[in-house]
């Protein structure tokens, strides 16, 4: 981003419940930093049955005021900043077509790809809970492949969050399979900043050897839920330095998806 990475597009907003801080205070911080493009990428609502309400992410009637925010702030800060209204979802096949039938009024300008459950939020498994079931990250991997198909996702933002800690060749099998398809579907996979400044289990770097391996493109996202969080200086610097030292190609840019 300041060392030549000019976008981010993964930015959140307190309407997911655990990210803090106003739109415009984290387009300041975008501004400040030097970028040219700034998404916000908030935690999509999710369409489920019986009532179910997701405790991290926006709820359905929160859409429309979340679009109108971003759209108007993109307007304000025209010639400044190239400001893009997007979304961050899980691929849930059981409930991913009535996702897009919300979305279609709101024309989201690209969706992000964070498959932080497994199967589905409310009966299935945390991704990055540690698990050396083989069953699990294969789950997982099929999960990501299927949504990498469905041609509606611009990225795949932390790829790398299942924490499988079994057999490394295991490992290493069914994350090539994922690589392979990110490749095949020209999916740029994300080096997430999030995960090196909160010292979480990714970025993996064993992900990121297989992806440079395959051929795979990568993107540096902030996945900032606060404002001085967008192009942290710190977590940047530690991102590029993953890239380099695994030899992946870090797009400056992202083609955007819309994704109806």
């Amino acid at each position: 981003m300041t060392q030549g990475y000019p976008a981010n597009y993964h930015t959140h907003t307190p309407r997911c419940r655990h990210a803090v801080g106003n739109e415009e205070e984290y387009i300041a911080f975008a501004l400040e930093r030097g970028l040219r493009i700034l998404g916000f990428s908030d935690h999509t609502p999710y369409i489920f049955p019986d009532g179910y309400y997701s405790s991290f992410r926006m709820r359905p009637e929160e859409a429309e005021g979340y679009f109108e925010t971003v759209r108007g702030l993109r307007d304000k800060y025209r010639g400044q900043l190239e400001i893009y209204a997007g979304l961050e979802a899980e691929y849930y096949p059981r409930h991913f077509g009535a996702l897009l039938d919300f979305l279609r009024r709101f024309e989201p300008d690209y969706m992000i790809l964070g498959q932080h459950c497994i199967n589905d939020e409310y009966d299935g498994v945390y991704s990055g809970d540690p698990t050396d079931d083989e069953r699990v990250l294969c789950r997982y991997v099929d999960q990501l492949i299927e949504a990498y198909e469905t041609g509606c996702f611009t990225y795949s933002a932390h790829p790398d969050l299942i924490h499988y800690t079994g057999p490394e060749a295991i490992y290493e099998k069914h994350m090539l399979r994922l690589c392979e398809s990110a490749k095949r579907e020209n999916m740029p996979l994300e080096i997430n900043m999030l995960g090196i400044s909160a010292r979480r289990n990714y970025p993996d770097e064993r992900f990121w050897r297989i992806a440079a391996g395959v051929g795979c493109e990568a993107v540096i996202g902030s996945d900032a839920h606060k404002p001085s969080a967008v192009a942290a200086p710190a977590a940047l610097a530690k991102a590029e330095e993953l890239a380099m030292r695994c030899g992946i190609h870090v797009l400056e840019t992202v083609e955007l998806k819309k994704p109806v």
